[in-house]
């Protein structure tokens, strides 16, 4: 069993930053690659960002390419996504995801082993 508790989000002006960040407990935590996904009013949840726990590598959709990155600290189990530049369309809450199954992150919603509550993230324009 993993939980996953986000926090970092809030009201922001476009092109501004923010970090959220992702803490993750229970066991073997390494063996999880972690995803961020983002959820807007009245559309599907999608892929934002990933990070590989087989070698830390990082994959980012296109949306946010440039724009976010994300990191993991394994010393205190927290995932953590940096947003630069932020824009209107990337109002949304954003949830953490936990995948152990997949050899390498799927950036799919489906497979994703478990997930937290989400934080809300808003950018006025």
């Amino acid at each position: 069993q993993v939980q996953l508790v986000e926090s970092g989000g809030g009201l922001v002006q476009t092109g501004d930053s923010l970090e959220l960040s992702c803490a993750a407990s229970g066991r073997n935590l390494h063996t999880y690659h972690i995803e961020w996904f983002r959820q807007a009013p009245g559309k599907e949840r999608e892929f934002v960002a990933a990070i590989s726990a087989k070698d830390s590598s990082t994959h980012y959709a296109d949306s946010v390419k440039g724009r976010f990155t994300i990191s993991r600290n394994k010393g205190n189990n927290t995932t953590y996504l940096t947003m630069n530049g932020l824009k209107p369309e990337d109002t949304a809450i954003y949830l953490c995801a936990a995948d152990q199954t997949n050899t390498l992150p799927t950036r799919l919603a489906r497979f994703m082993d478990y997930w937290g509550q989400g934080t809300q993230v808003s950018v006025s324009a």
